[in-house]
């Protein structure tokens, strides 16, 4: 017979895990959402309720450093929204918590906090919730059943645009929505009523205004067949976003701006900012200065596979500042440069070559950019 003492302990047991499993039930993050007191670490992930996006902490495949991103519950999706990545986070220890007073943040072991949202008072009745958009918003719920959005992922998009995302200007905020990728920005212009491409402040592209057929007249007509592009201009903003016609296609329609100044979406690209050089007007490209007298119009870089050989002529640029788009630029105005490749393993810096560097390739598994003729796209490649 079990003695008296045992059952005392097995009941003790018993209560205890009963105990540990509550107490864990109470703090686990809900599916889609975060209330007081939840929090989320990187063993775990918070997905929208059809599970078409998950909120979690990782390395992404564009970023050599951990962070708290978003992205398509998909391993091919693209990522729609990334925190800054200049915050550092230790991936081991790194914790999103809601707090009762409303406060939203991140933290890890010995750093200081990440706030993304904080009121200048404390607000309780409050919830962090990822939507089937992509959209993480945290929001608060008032005694009459209203609710109001304290903050929200949307309003600070990274270098992707999907649908209910927005570029423009909030005019009751003042807050601006763009896309950003190194030195290069996707706009809307309301005034004019297009999209621009710019970098460090400079256009170098314009879509051209929105035409009666619905189509930009500076962007492929095969690449645009599949959009509707929403416009909104009143007294409390004024932006740009984007649907698909199809209401049964599957994939998330997305948009990418790249580091290099294109623009990709998921029927390729949609706009070529590489390729304006700043003597050039074809596509939608501005002009801010004359071609240099030792090229000629059509020229421009392009992509090779291969290891360039390295010669006495081969000069270099080791200021991380320099990405793609600066090695371009620097190599098209020096009359000695043929082509150029990115130095460091995080695409800045500049090896320039020569035009025999770039003639006597290794076949090796890397790529660089050597000088040629290119081809224009066709006139009636674009809406008109």
């Amino acid at each position: 017979m079990i003695s008296l003492e045992i059952k005392k302990q097995v009941v003790l047991i018993y209560l205890w895990l009963w105990w540990i499993t509550t107490a864990n039930i109470c703090v686990e993050a809900k599916r889609d959402s975060l209330k007081p007191g939840d929090t989320l670490n990187s063993n775990s992930t918070l997905c929208s309720k059809q599970g078409k996006f998950c909120l979690r902490f990782d390395i992404t495949s564009n970023s050599e450093f951990h962070s708290l991103f978003i992205g398509v519950n998909a391993d091919s999706g693209p990522i729609v929204w990334m925190y800054d990545i200049n915050h550092s986070i230790d991936l081991n220890s790194a914790v999103l918590s809601l707090d009762y007073s409303g406060v939203l943040k991140i933290e890890s072991q010995n750093r200081k906090p990440i706030i993304i949202y904080s009121s200048p008072q404390p607000i309780n009745n409050t919830m962090a919730t990822i939507l089937d958009t992509g959209n993480f918003v945290l929001r608060q719920f008032h005694p009459n059943g209203s609710m109001s959005v304290l903050w929200q992922s949307f309003d600070y998009p990274d270098d992707t645009l999907v649908p209910t995302m927005k570029l423009g200007v909030n005019r009751k905020t003042g807050h601006n929505w763009s896309l950003v990728s190194g030195e290069f920005n996707l706009d809307w212009e309301p005034k004019q009523g297009e999209l621009i491409i710019k970098k460090s402040g400079k256009v170098y592209w314009k879509s051209g205004k929105l035409k009666s057929n619905g189509l930009f007249e500076n962007i492929p007509v095969n690449v645009q067949h599949m959009y509707q592009y929403i416009i909104v201009s009143n007294k409390d903003e004024d932006s740009f976003t984007f649907k698909t016609k199809d209401k049964d296609y599957k994939t998330l329609p997305w948009w990418t701006l790249l580091p290099s100044g294109r623009l990709m979406g998921n029927e390729g690209d949609i706009v070529n900012a590489d390729m304006c050089y700043g003597y050039n007007s074809d596509g939608g490209c501005q002009k801010w200065e004359d071609i240099p007298t030792c090229r000629a119009p059509g020229e421009g870089f392009q992509k090779k596979a291969g290891r360039p050989n390295i010669d006495n002529s081969t000069t270099y640029e080791f200021d991380v500042t320099y990405s793609y788009s600066d090695c371009k630029m620097k190599c098209w105005k020096n009359c000695s440069c043929n082509g150029f490749q990115l130095y460091y393993s995080n695409m800045t810096g500049c090896v320039f070559l020569s035009w025999n560097s770039t003639q006597y390739v290794d076949v090796l598994p890397d790529t660089f950019y050597t000088l040629v003729k290119t081809t224009k796209s066709a006139p009636n490649s674009h809406g008109t």
